[in-house]
Protein backbone atom coordinates (compact mmCIF):
# COMPACT_ATOMS: atom_id res chain seq x y z
CA UNK A 1 0.00 0.00 0.00
CA UNK A 2 2.49 2.59 -1.19
CA UNK A 3 1.78 6.18 -0.24
CA UNK A 4 3.16 9.56 0.80
CA UNK A 5 5.83 9.98 3.44
CA UNK A 6 4.03 12.82 5.23
CA UNK A 7 0.61 14.44 5.50
CA UNK A 8 -2.35 14.36 7.88
CA UNK A 9 -1.99 12.30 11.05
CA UNK A 10 -4.37 10.88 13.64
CA UNK A 11 -2.67 12.96 16.35
CA UNK A 12 -3.08 16.17 14.38
CA UNK A 13 -6.77 15.28 14.03
CA UNK A 14 -7.01 15.19 17.82
CA UNK A 15 -6.42 11.52 18.75
CA UNK A 16 -3.15 10.66 20.51
CA UNK A 17 -2.55 6.89 20.40
CA UNK A 18 0.58 7.22 22.52
CA UNK A 19 -1.40 8.97 25.27
CA UNK A 20 -3.95 6.14 25.24
CA UNK A 21 -1.18 3.55 25.55
CA UNK A 22 0.36 5.50 28.41
CA UNK A 23 -2.95 5.53 30.28
CA UNK A 24 -3.27 1.75 29.97
CA UNK A 25 0.17 1.32 31.51
CA UNK A 26 -0.70 3.66 34.39
CA UNK A 27 -3.97 1.99 35.33
CA UNK A 28 -2.69 -1.60 35.19
CA UNK A 29 -1.54 -1.31 38.78
CA UNK A 30 -5.04 -0.83 40.19
CA UNK A 31 -7.15 -2.93 37.85
CA UNK A 32 -7.60 -6.68 37.99
CA UNK A 33 -8.04 -9.22 35.21
CA UNK A 34 -7.07 -7.08 32.22
CA UNK A 35 -6.56 -9.29 29.18
CA UNK A 36 -5.43 -8.42 25.68
CA UNK A 37 -8.78 -7.05 24.56
CA UNK A 38 -11.19 -7.89 27.38
CA UNK A 39 -11.26 -8.37 31.13
CA UNK A 40 -11.16 -11.86 32.63
CA UNK A 41 -12.96 -13.00 35.80
CA UNK A 42 -12.38 -16.50 37.21
CA UNK A 43 -15.89 -17.73 37.90
CA UNK A 44 -15.30 -21.14 39.48
CA UNK A 45 -11.80 -22.35 38.62
CA UNK A 46 -12.98 -23.87 35.34
CA UNK A 47 -14.89 -21.08 33.62
CA UNK A 48 -13.86 -17.50 32.90
CA UNK A 49 -16.27 -14.63 32.44
CA UNK A 50 -14.96 -12.22 29.82
CA UNK A 51 -16.10 -8.59 29.73
CA UNK A 52 -15.71 -5.87 27.12
CA UNK A 53 -16.93 -2.31 26.60
CA UNK A 54 -16.62 0.13 23.71
CA UNK A 55 -18.34 2.84 21.73
CA UNK A 56 -18.71 3.99 18.14
CA UNK A 57 -16.55 7.11 18.35
CA UNK A 58 -16.94 10.02 15.97
CA UNK A 59 -18.46 7.77 13.30
CA UNK A 60 -21.62 8.87 15.13
CA UNK A 61 -21.18 12.37 13.71
CA UNK A 62 -21.16 10.97 10.19
CA UNK A 63 -24.38 9.05 10.92
CA UNK A 64 -25.95 12.25 12.29
CA UNK A 65 -24.83 14.26 9.25
CA UNK A 66 -26.37 11.68 6.91
CA UNK A 67 -29.35 10.99 9.20
CA UNK A 68 -28.65 7.27 8.92
CA UNK A 69 -29.08 5.44 12.20
CA UNK A 70 -29.76 1.88 11.06
CA UNK A 71 -26.15 0.64 10.97
CA UNK A 72 -24.33 2.15 13.93
CA UNK A 73 -26.02 -0.30 16.31
CA UNK A 74 -24.10 -3.06 14.54
CA UNK A 75 -20.91 -1.03 14.96
CA UNK A 76 -21.53 -0.82 18.69
CA UNK A 77 -22.15 -4.54 19.15
CA UNK A 78 -19.30 -5.56 16.86
CA UNK A 79 -16.73 -3.43 18.67
CA UNK A 80 -17.53 -5.29 21.89
CA UNK A 81 -18.15 -8.89 20.81
CA UNK A 82 -15.17 -8.91 18.44
CA UNK A 83 -13.01 -8.09 21.44
CA UNK A 84 -14.54 -10.93 23.45
CA UNK A 85 -13.85 -13.61 20.88
CA UNK A 86 -10.12 -12.84 20.77
CA UNK A 87 -9.96 -14.83 24.03
CA UNK A 88 -12.00 -17.69 22.57
CA UNK A 89 -15.08 -16.62 24.55
CA UNK A 90 -18.66 -17.00 23.36
CA UNK A 91 -20.65 -13.77 23.86
CA UNK A 92 -23.56 -14.28 26.25
CA UNK A 93 -25.31 -10.94 26.61
CA UNK A 94 -25.08 -7.25 25.74
CA UNK A 95 -26.26 -3.95 27.22
CA UNK A 96 -26.24 -0.49 25.71
CA UNK A 97 -26.09 3.09 26.97
CA UNK A 98 -27.69 5.84 24.87
CA UNK A 99 -27.16 9.44 26.00
CA UNK A 100 -28.55 12.60 24.40
CA UNK A 101 -29.61 16.15 25.17
CA UNK A 102 -33.20 15.61 24.03
CA UNK A 103 -34.56 12.19 23.18
CA UNK A 104 -35.58 11.65 19.56
CA UNK A 105 -37.69 8.49 19.81
CA UNK A 106 -37.49 7.61 16.10
CA UNK A 107 -33.72 8.04 16.08
CA UNK A 108 -33.24 6.00 19.24
CA UNK A 109 -35.55 3.24 17.99
CA UNK A 110 -33.52 2.90 14.77
CA UNK A 111 -30.29 2.65 16.75
CA UNK A 112 -31.63 0.04 19.19
CA UNK A 113 -33.19 -1.96 16.36
CA UNK A 114 -29.72 -2.20 14.84
CA UNK A 115 -28.27 -3.26 18.19
CA UNK A 116 -30.88 -6.00 18.55
CA UNK A 117 -30.25 -7.36 15.07
CA UNK A 118 -26.51 -7.40 15.61
CA UNK A 119 -26.89 -9.22 18.94
CA UNK A 120 -28.99 -11.89 17.23
CA UNK A 121 -26.33 -12.34 14.55
CA UNK A 122 -23.60 -12.57 17.20
CA UNK A 123 -25.57 -15.18 19.14
CA UNK A 124 -25.93 -13.14 22.33
CA UNK A 125 -28.93 -11.69 24.15
CA UNK A 126 -29.71 -7.99 24.35
CA UNK A 127 -30.46 -7.76 28.06
CA UNK A 128 -31.46 -4.12 28.08
CA UNK A 129 -29.65 -0.86 28.65
CA UNK A 130 -29.98 2.74 29.77
CA UNK A 131 -31.26 5.86 28.06
CA UNK A 132 -30.03 9.15 29.52
CA UNK A 133 -31.58 12.49 28.58
CA UNK A 134 -29.12 15.26 29.57
CA UNK A 135 -30.32 18.70 28.46
CA UNK A 136 -27.63 21.35 28.34
CA UNK A 137 -24.85 18.76 28.19
CA UNK A 138 -25.17 17.48 24.62
CA UNK A 139 -25.68 19.84 21.68
CA UNK A 140 -28.99 19.69 19.85
CA UNK A 141 -29.20 16.59 17.67
CA UNK A 142 -26.13 14.96 19.24
CA UNK A 143 -26.03 11.67 21.10
CA UNK A 144 -23.48 9.12 22.29
CA UNK A 145 -23.43 5.36 22.54
CA UNK A 146 -21.59 2.83 24.67
CA UNK A 147 -21.90 -0.93 24.78
CA UNK A 148 -21.08 -3.63 27.31
CA UNK A 149 -20.81 -7.34 26.61
CA UNK A 150 -20.07 -10.43 28.69
CA UNK A 151 -18.97 -13.82 27.41
CA UNK A 152 -17.59 -17.07 28.76
CA UNK A 153 -14.72 -19.42 27.96
CA UNK A 154 -13.40 -22.54 29.67
CA UNK A 155 -10.09 -21.79 31.35
CA UNK A 156 -8.31 -24.55 29.43
CA UNK A 157 -9.66 -23.11 26.14
CA UNK A 158 -8.51 -19.55 26.81
CA UNK A 159 -6.61 -17.95 23.91
CA UNK A 160 -4.02 -15.58 25.37
CA UNK A 161 -1.07 -15.47 22.93
CA UNK A 162 1.46 -16.66 25.49
CA UNK A 163 2.69 -19.50 23.25
CA UNK A 164 3.24 -17.32 20.17
CA UNK A 165 6.77 -17.80 18.82
CA UNK A 166 8.98 -16.56 16.01
CA UNK A 167 7.95 -18.11 12.71
CA UNK A 168 4.24 -18.24 13.54
CA UNK A 169 2.00 -16.85 10.81
CA UNK A 170 -0.65 -14.14 10.82
CA UNK A 171 -3.94 -14.90 9.08
CA UNK A 172 -6.46 -12.13 8.60
CA UNK A 173 -10.18 -11.78 8.04
CA UNK A 174 -11.29 -8.94 5.75
CA UNK A 175 -12.91 -5.78 7.08
CA UNK A 176 -15.86 -3.95 5.54
CA UNK A 177 -13.97 -0.65 5.65
CA UNK A 178 -12.72 1.57 8.50
CA UNK A 179 -15.22 -0.12 10.84
CA UNK A 180 -15.54 2.33 13.77
CA UNK A 181 -11.98 3.64 14.03
CA UNK A 182 -10.00 6.53 12.64
CA UNK A 183 -13.03 8.73 12.03
CA UNK A 184 -11.52 11.82 13.63
CA UNK A 185 -8.82 11.62 10.94
CA UNK A 186 -11.41 10.79 8.27
CA UNK A 187 -13.48 13.81 9.24
CA UNK A 188 -10.35 15.98 9.12
CA UNK A 189 -9.71 14.76 5.56
CA UNK A 190 -13.32 15.48 4.58
CA UNK A 191 -13.08 19.00 5.98
CA UNK A 192 -9.65 19.85 4.56
CA UNK A 193 -10.47 18.58 1.07
CA UNK A 194 -14.12 19.79 1.22
CA UNK A 195 -15.22 16.39 -0.01
CA UNK A 196 -18.86 15.64 -0.75
CA UNK A 197 -20.33 12.55 0.88
CA UNK A 198 -22.32 12.07 -2.34
CA UNK A 199 -19.28 11.66 -4.59
CA UNK A 200 -18.78 8.18 -5.94
CA UNK A 201 -15.87 6.09 -4.65
CA UNK A 202 -15.53 2.58 -6.02
CA UNK A 203 -19.08 2.55 -7.33
CA UNK A 204 -20.95 3.93 -4.32
CA UNK A 205 -21.38 7.26 -2.49
CA UNK A 206 -18.51 8.15 -0.16
CA UNK A 207 -20.90 8.53 2.79
CA UNK A 208 -22.26 5.03 2.24
CA UNK A 209 -18.74 3.57 2.09
CA UNK A 210 -17.79 5.31 5.32
CA UNK A 211 -20.95 4.15 7.12
CA UNK A 212 -20.44 0.48 6.18
CA UNK A 213 -21.03 -1.29 9.52
CA UNK A 214 -18.28 -3.11 11.38
CA UNK A 215 -18.07 -6.79 10.52
CA UNK A 216 -19.12 -9.15 13.31
CA UNK A 217 -16.63 -12.03 13.32
CA UNK A 218 -18.27 -14.18 16.01
CA UNK A 219 -19.77 -16.94 13.80
CA UNK A 220 -16.61 -17.25 11.67
CA UNK A 221 -14.20 -17.40 14.59
CA UNK A 222 -16.18 -19.61 16.97
CA UNK A 223 -16.89 -21.93 14.07
CA UNK A 224 -13.21 -22.84 13.62
CA UNK A 225 -11.91 -23.01 17.19
CA UNK A 226 -12.63 -26.74 17.41
CA UNK A 227 -10.97 -27.34 14.03
CA UNK A 228 -7.76 -25.30 14.10
CA UNK A 229 -5.67 -24.32 17.17
CA UNK A 230 -5.30 -20.54 17.26
CA UNK A 231 -2.48 -19.21 19.45
CA UNK A 232 -3.55 -15.59 19.59
CA UNK A 233 -6.11 -13.17 18.12
CA UNK A 234 -6.27 -9.42 17.71
CA UNK A 235 -9.26 -7.27 16.83
CA UNK A 236 -7.76 -4.52 14.64
CA UNK A 237 -9.32 -1.32 15.95
CA UNK A 238 -7.94 2.08 17.02
CA UNK A 239 -4.18 1.95 16.71
CA UNK A 240 -4.30 -0.24 13.62
CA UNK A 241 -1.79 -3.07 13.44
CA UNK A 242 -0.28 -2.08 16.78
CA UNK A 243 -3.23 -4.01 18.26
CA UNK A 244 -1.37 -7.21 17.43
CA UNK A 245 1.35 -6.25 19.91
CA UNK A 246 -1.19 -6.60 22.72
CA UNK A 247 -1.21 -10.40 22.40
CA UNK A 248 2.47 -10.99 21.63
CA UNK A 249 4.93 -12.22 24.29
CA UNK A 250 7.78 -9.89 25.23
CA UNK A 251 10.43 -9.69 22.55
CA UNK A 252 8.13 -10.73 19.71
CA UNK A 253 6.94 -8.49 16.86
CA UNK A 254 4.83 -8.82 13.74
CA UNK A 255 6.18 -8.38 10.21
CA UNK A 256 3.52 -7.16 7.78
CA UNK A 257 3.70 -8.54 4.25
CA UNK A 258 2.47 -5.56 2.25
CA UNK A 259 0.63 -6.59 -0.88
CA UNK A 260 -0.43 -9.96 0.52
CA UNK A 261 -4.08 -8.93 0.84
CA UNK A 262 -6.47 -6.70 -1.07
CA UNK A 263 -6.79 -3.29 0.56
CA UNK A 264 -10.34 -1.93 0.11
CA UNK A 265 -10.45 1.11 -2.22
CA UNK A 266 -11.80 3.38 0.53
CA UNK A 267 -8.44 3.23 2.31
CA UNK A 268 -6.47 4.13 -0.80
CA UNK A 269 -8.88 7.01 -1.41
CA UNK A 270 -8.41 8.34 2.14
CA UNK A 271 -4.64 7.97 1.92
CA UNK A 272 -4.46 9.89 -1.34
CA UNK A 273 -6.85 12.64 -0.25
CA UNK A 274 -5.11 13.15 3.09
CA UNK A 275 -1.55 12.65 1.88
CA UNK A 276 -1.24 10.12 4.72
CA UNK A 277 2.05 8.28 5.21
CA UNK A 278 2.03 4.50 4.93
CA UNK A 279 3.13 4.08 8.54
CA UNK A 280 0.31 6.35 9.70
CA UNK A 281 -2.26 4.35 7.73
CA UNK A 282 -1.14 1.10 9.37
CA UNK A 283 -1.14 2.75 12.81
CA UNK A 284 -4.61 4.27 12.44
CA UNK A 285 -6.76 2.02 10.25
CA UNK A 286 -7.32 -1.70 9.82
CA UNK A 287 -6.50 -1.28 6.10
CA UNK A 288 -8.67 -4.27 5.25
CA UNK A 289 -7.61 -6.63 8.07
CA UNK A 290 -10.41 -6.64 10.63
CA UNK A 291 -9.37 -9.65 12.70
CA UNK A 292 -5.89 -11.15 13.00
CA UNK A 293 -5.19 -14.75 14.06
CA UNK A 294 -1.77 -16.23 14.83
CA UNK A 295 -1.12 -19.92 14.10
CA UNK A 296 1.84 -22.24 13.56
CA UNK A 297 2.85 -22.67 9.89
CA UNK A 298 1.31 -26.16 9.67
CA UNK A 299 -2.10 -24.77 10.58
CA UNK A 300 -2.15 -21.97 7.99
CA UNK A 301 -3.70 -23.98 5.14
CA UNK A 302 -6.36 -25.63 7.34
CA UNK A 303 -7.35 -22.21 8.69
CA UNK A 304 -7.50 -20.64 5.23
CA UNK A 305 -9.70 -23.52 4.05
CA UNK A 306 -11.98 -23.30 7.08
CA UNK A 307 -12.45 -19.52 6.75
CA UNK A 308 -13.32 -18.46 3.19
CA UNK A 309 -11.96 -15.02 2.39
CA UNK A 310 -9.12 -15.23 4.91
CA UNK A 311 -5.52 -14.53 3.90
CA UNK A 312 -1.95 -14.44 5.22
CA UNK A 313 -0.87 -10.91 6.15
CA UNK A 314 2.46 -11.44 7.91
CA UNK A 315 4.51 -13.46 10.36
CA UNK A 316 6.04 -13.23 13.81
CA UNK A 317 9.67 -12.28 14.41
Amino acid sequence: MAGPTSGLTYKAAGVDIDAGNALVKRIQGFTKGIGGFAGLFDLDGERLLVGSTDGVGTKLQLAIDLQRYDTIGQDLVAMCVNDLITSGAKPLFFLDYYATGKLDVDQAEAVVRGIAGACEFAGCRLMGGETAEMPGFYEAGKFDLAGFSVGMVLKDRLIDGKSIAAGDVGVGLPSSGPHANGYSLIRAILAERTLSLDQIVDGRPLGEALLAPTTIYVPQVLGVLDQVPIKGMSHITGGGFENIDRVLPAGRSVRIREGSWQVPPIFRFLQEQGGIAESEMLRTFNCGVGMAMIVVPDHVDPLLQAMPGSFVFGDIA
